[in-house]
């Protein structure tokens, strides 16, 4: 099941914690929130944004948000899935989730940036019909770009 839920709810904090763990371990130099762009509790709020979290067993196993931006493209940020449930379709479900959510908001283009030890990540994106862009921000993390126009045929299935 995914649901928003608040970014301060429990169960966001805790996927949020594992997820900046988790960058923290993989990338090279470490990770430093304070260091990348913002997507904070307020950004990730309505109407600014929004923060689902996918539960399996009533555990909770994922998240992902969206950051609007009126007119311009939206972004996506927070994606991640614990390691005892990833091959399980879980990303896969959290991203057509939030696909369906930002047209429903009248998004037309979702962005995203990601590192490129996230190599599950930047598979999925790829596999779900996002292409690679040039940078569109300064984001230090950031090796890969990536733009998606949402339209009824683009969509993830």
């Amino acid at each position: 099941m995914i649901a928003t839920v608040d970014p301060a709810d429990p169960e966001a904090r805790e996927c949020l914690d594992a997820y900046f763990a988790e960058l923290n371990r993989r990338f090279d130099a470490g990770f430093d929130p304070s260091a990348s762009i913002s997507a904070n509790d307020d950004e990730l709020r309505p109407p600014a944004g929004l923060l689902v979290v996918a539960r399996l067993r009533g555990l909770p196993v994922g998240c992902g948000a969206i950051k609007f931006h009126g007119d311009q493209p939206a972004e996506l940020k927070r994606m991640w899935v614990d390691g005892s449930t990833r091959g399980l379709g879980v990303g896969r479900r959290i991203l057509v989730d939030l696909e369906e959510r930002a047209a429903s908001a009248g998004v037309r283009t979702l962005r995203l940036e990601t590192n490129e030890t996230l190599v599950e990540a930047v598979g999925l994106y790829r596999s779900a019909g996002y292409l690679e862009v040039p940078a569109f921000n300064g984001e230090p993390y950031a090796h890969h770009w990536f733009e998606k126009h949402l339209t009824a045929e683009s969509r993830v299935t």
